[in-house]
């Protein structure tokens, strides 16, 4: 199943709620599978903000790792291996959730300056970029005068 596949299929939430939260770092994958990078995107949003299970899923891990809280989504009808997807607080590990159910509340962290939720996206062990799960407006085609 082709990854442009699975991701239409989705139709996949924002893990905050609306509007869209601000970009504060987007994805910069790392040149090797131990190189430096950000193999996620940060978004803006306060301390005890509820976090929102971006699609139907299974709360796989629920965990610390390097030192903050960590909640990892296996999302439901996404292939083999499916995606995972990856988020700074947590809950109880094997807990199904459907899409805008919350999952965690975000607490106080030090991965960005200002308070933020790191949401990542993986494949297997390949980290992919987390907005190919966003909506986006459909593109239109206008006619040209002349």
């Amino acid at each position: 199943m082709q990854l442009t596949t699975v991701i239409l299929a989705l139709a996949l939430l924002w893990p905050v709620a609306p509007p869209p939260p601000e970009i504060l770092r987007g994805w910069r994958p790392p040149p090797g599978p131990y190189a430096a990078g950000h193999r996620g995107i940060d978004l803006a949003a306060p301390p005890g903000t509820p976090v929102l299970a971006p699609a139907d899923g299974t709360v796989t891990f629920a965990g610390p790792v390097g030192g903050r809280g960590v909640v990892t989504l296996t999302l439901t009808g996404t292939g083999t291996p499916p995606l995972r997807t990856t988020f700074s607080p947590l809950t109880p590990r094997g807990t199904h959730v459907s899409a805008g159910t919350p999952i965690a509340t975000l607490t106080p962290g030090t991965h960005c300056p200002t308070s933020c939720l790191h949401w990542g996206l993986l494949r297997g062990e390949d980290y992919l970029n987390p907005l190919l799960l966003t909506p986006r407006p459909h593109s239109r085609l206008l006619p040209v005068d002349g």
